[in-house]
């Protein structure tokens, strides 16, 4: 009989509150702060400091393809928010409800940027494939793709309303892009490196760019409404003006420059420690300060110049705004590390100017109030996650408790639910120990020492000065007596625990004491102890294994045989077998009754870092610096799962004590718990999974692909189809295809059955089972209906000329559903566009085409018509509730006030100016008289 085995599933995933290769961002309301966790996103709930909701994609892969790199929020009222992933996909999430509305895959390379019009209609995204794609967010659609920059796309923003993009690269350009001619407008130089970020205030007036140059840039932005009849056709195109550019304090280079939501701050955050805080000064302040600043100048001038021809001059480029009128250095903040992001609160309390947050490099979150004075940290989420790597992970005796250790703390976490109970300072814990009764833990640190702490307190009892070098390796021994330590020190150490009664008090606190020594010839990296008691292993620096019986401490074996420095190893609960696994990326699985090697496999990509049975059994869980958890079979020297999840290299690992689940920790934060299933696999059916996975991850580079011509781009800037090849578009190409010759086949044996009946012979039809009594027409609109609207275009691709003209004969008969009449339309267009030529080429297709033509543009008009129709509808009934109650429109009607406001405030603005004109004219006339 076929042997079965039990599979392994990832079931949470804890420890990371920010990872740094993504921004963070707020959302609308600014309670809740959005914080990429790798592949998930947390949603913090900033005042209480807890994650409120989880934002986990449900995919089959995993591991660092998924990891969030991007967030956007829609800036108006909405709880949609968008991730881009660094496998080139875009998610819709409902943020309220925690679920993913939609999946969007247009870009090959990791998607760098999103951006959200004003409305939340559309979504741009750049990426390292240096491509920029339109997305219409209803319709879940790609509308286009933006080609020309020949570097990674690094920031966008919108202009005019959602209908021009600015887009910034590390090809140091800035493209202005023109959405309704979907063609690029202008393209602006003179950065002398990357542009790194850009940002439009909320009213654009001014577009901010940062770069790694030591000034920062501002550029005035043209709309379309103003300045037409002056415009001449040279700078006609000119959207962005340079305005002038200010100092930055800092030499790093810039990584995010944000406005906040009011156009008051400009933060410019350095890729270093700091952030500039900028006053944006509104027109009328800056124009005063220009003022002065001209007055001053002219009182030098006339102190310094006897003659008064000179002051004309001054008078000609009398109050020009220059960039330091309008933005004033506020202050700087300063972080203890690297700072990854930032975002300003888009809610501002009473007694500050703003609220900014900054995701540290550290796995942190910090709030800071903004003041016209100072800026004070309010808060910082840090308790939910270690500041650097988690070097090692213990399970308690009932798996109730997990212990993890990183360079500065120990924390302890319920590992069901992912919750940190409690956080521990200590030294750097390289490994640790639960004590029998699970009250207390033993942590070996780099520094030589033997921390114990008192779990339930959480409190450190002792520390104990164990070696001279950093201690590697704890163990306990098989009577839970004690514990072996081992060092870099050449020394392996026995230990026994002892209670010592505290003078004064009731309590007693928990003691080691050194029983004996074994010295070694090399470094101890790891040791391992036999479960039944007989033998104890000593992994050495000199690649070998060196065994003793424990009770004498006499030499026993050699395991010779890896090429570099064990760094892990675990002997078998029987004491049958001893499992080593090396920085040479192998695996040996040893006799321990005569120290041969039953089998050396290559087990990992890079250096495998920890290895431990399941108890009871002969199966092994291995992690290497490869970022995946294998599972094997020692006994049929076979692998049988293979765990992938981790962004990182993976440093330890601890199976619980039933074998019902595993715990690992990694360097990037994150602690991972995998759960045994009741889902059973065989080893054969999962060598033909690993197989097809192969073939599949290979679509882009296909045999036939391989050797097609590579696209050149346009120099100024093209525009492409939005979607992406993958493996749903060739599946729904199949599909249809499928649904295609059935349908031909069942029409057929229709046809054949009518022929039978009119000879008189026919008996009863019955229809294909597989069509779910379905006609040919619909069972074919049901398979086209299951592709994503975003993938139609790269399925019809796909399609062959012959079934795509299948395809259109069928268009007729669902034009007639008012509900399928988009489709229709977006298949006929695409197919159109595709097999232009043949079509036009073969005359059997042209009644087809003709009856087409008529019908469609039919159907459209009546389709507009109803929508027309529903909007006055809706437009009127508006307007009768708004005579009745202004309640339900308050939104708007002070939407309409504000404009008012700020149109007036503009008119007043340019009536003051001309006022000022011709007072100037006046004087200058006065001051040409002779006896003035």
């Amino acid at each position: 009989m076929v042997k079965s085995y039990l599979r392994y599933e990832p079931a949470a995933a804890f420890g990371v509150i920010a990872s740094g290769e993504s921004n963070i961002t707020y959302d609308t309301s600014g309670k809740h702060l959005l914080a990429p966790a790798l592949e998930k996103i947390g949603v913090w709930h900033v005042r209480q400091g807890v994650c409120a909701k989880t934002l986990t994609p449900s995919t089959q892969t995993r591991g660092p393809s998924l990891a969030v790199t991007s967030i956007a929020a829609v800036p108006s009222s909405s709880s949609l928010i968008a991730s881009g992933h660094a496998d080139g996909s875009i998610r819709i999430w409902d943020c309220e409800r925690g679920t993913c509305e939609t999946t969007l895959n247009g870009h090959k390379g990791a998607t760098t940027i999103l951006r959200f019009n004003q409305t939340g209609s559309l979504l741009a995204s750049g990426s390292k494939d240096n491509d920029i794609v339109l997305w219409d967010v209803i319709g879940e659609v790609g509308l286009f793709r933006l080609r020309g920059h020949r570097d990674q796309v690094t920031d966008l923003a919108f202009l005019d309303s959602g209908k021009k993009l600015v887009s910034a690269s590390k090809d140091k350009f800035l493209r202005v892009w023109d959405l309704d001619i979907q063609h690029c407008a202008q393209i602006i130089g003179g950065h002398h490196s990357e542009v790194w970020s850009i940002d439009v205030d909320p009213e654009q007036r001014y577009l901010v760019t940062g770069s790694a140059d030591s000034e920062l840039r501002f550029y005035t932005i043209k709309h379309e409404t103003v300045d037409i009849k002056d415009s001449s056709v040279e700078n006609k195109w000119e959207i962005l003006k340079p305005f002038g550019e200010i100092q930055r304090q800092s030499k790093d280079r810039v990584a995010t420059v944000r406005f906040n939501k009011s156009g008051t701050l400009l933060a410019c955050q350095v890729a270093g420690k700091t952030v500039e805080i900028y006053r944006v000064l509104d027109e009328a302040e800056s124009k005063r300060k220009a003022k002065r600043r001209v007055n001053r100048k002219k009182e030098k001038k006339s102190s310094k110049t006897v003659e008064n021809g000179n002051t004309d001059d001054v008078n000609l480029n009398l109050t020009m705004v220059t960039v330091p009128d309008v933005f004033k250095l506020l202050q700087t903040v300063r972080a203890n590390k690297k700072i990854s992001s930032i975002s300003f609160s888009p809610i501002t309390s009473k007694n500050s100017l703003a609220t900014l947050a900054l995701s540290l490099n550290n796995n942190l979150l910090e709030i800071y109030s903004v003041d016209t004075n100072s800026t004070t940290k309010t808060s910082s989420i840090e308790l939910q996650g270690h500041r650097s790597d988690v070097r090692s992970v213990t399970l308690s005796s009932d798996s109730t408790l997990l212990m993890s250790t990183s360079h500065n703390s120990v924390k302890i976490w319920n590992p069901s639910t992912g919750s940190c109970l409690r956080t521990i300072d200590s030294g750097y814990g390289l490994c640790s120990l639960f004590v029998p009764g699970n009250k207390y833990g033993v942590i070996g640190t780099k520094s030589g020492n033997l921390e114990i702490i008192d779990v339930r307190s959480g409190t450190l009892v002792e520390i104990v000065k164990a070696h001279t070098g950093s201690i590697q390796s704890i163990v306990a021994t098989s009577d839970g007596g004690g514990f072996v330590t081992g060092s870099t020190d050449h020394d392996v150490k026995f230990w026994e625990y002892e209670t010592t009664k505290i003078p004064g008090q009731d309590s007693v606190n928990l003691t080691v004491s050194n029983v004996k020594n074994l010295p070694m010839n090399d470094d101890v990296i790891v040791v391992a102890v036999s479960p039944d008691g007989k033998h104890i292993a000593a992994a050495l620096l000199d690649c070998t294994v060196k065994v003793y019986y424990m009770d004498t401490l006499k030499f026993f074996l050699t395991l010779y045989g890896h090429k570099l420095p064990v760094l892990c190893m675990d002997i078998s609960s029987d004491g049958d077998l001893i499992v080593t696994g090396s920085a040479d990326k192998n695996i040996k699985i040893w006799g321990l009754d005569f120290g041969d090697c039953h089998k050396s496999i290559f087990a990992h990509a890079d250096s495998v870092t920890a290895v431990k049975f399941v108890r009871n059994t002969h199966y092994i869980f291995t992690a290497g610096k490869d970022r995946v958890v294998k599972y094997w079979d020692a006994d049929k020297f076979e692998l049988l799962l293979t765990l992938e999840g981790h962004h990182a290299e993976i440093w330890c690992l601890s199976v619980s004590h039933r074998g019902d689940f595993l715990v690992t920790g990694s360097h990037d934060r994150s602690i991972r718990r995998w759960d045994r299933t009741e889902e059973p696999f065989f080893l054969e059916e999962e060598k033909e999974k690993r197989l097809e996975e192969m073939f599949e991850s290979d679509i882009d580079n296909s045999l036939e692909n391989r050797y097609l011509p590579q696209q050149e781009l346009p120099e100024e800037g093209a525009v492409g189809v939005a979607g992406k090849k993958t493996k749903e578009t060739l599946t729904g190409t199949d599909l249809i295809i499928e649904a295609l010759d059935i349908a031909a086949e069942e029409l057929k044996r229709m046809a054949e059955h009518e022929e039978e009946k009119k000879k008189g012979k026919g008996a009863e039809f019955r229809s294909n089972v597989i069509m779910m009594g379905l006609p040919p027409s619909d069972y074919i609109l049901r398979a086209v209906s299951k592709v994503h609207t975003n993938d139609i275009e790269q399925t019809l691709l796909a399609l062959p000329f012959a079934d795509a003209l299948k395809l259109l004969s069928y268009l007729k008969d669902w034009s007639s559903n008012p509900d399928k009449v988009e489709l229709v339309c977006r298949i006929a267009t695409v197919l159109l566009q595709l097999h232009h030529n043949q079509l036009v080429a073969t005359t059997s297709t042209k009644p087809l085409l003709a009856l087409l033509k008529d019908i469609l543009h039919a159907r459209v008009k009546e389709c507009k018509d109803t929508l027309g129709f529903n909007l006055a509808a809706m437009d009127h009934i508006k307007q009768l509730m708004a005579s009745k109650s202004d309640a339900p429109f308050q939104d708007a009607k002070s939407k309409l006030l504000e404009i008012r406001a700020k149109q007036s405030k503009r008119d007043e603005a340019r009536g003051d100016t001309r006022g000022e004109r011709r007072k100037k004219k006046k004087q200058k006339k006065d001051d040409g008289h002779v006896w003035s």
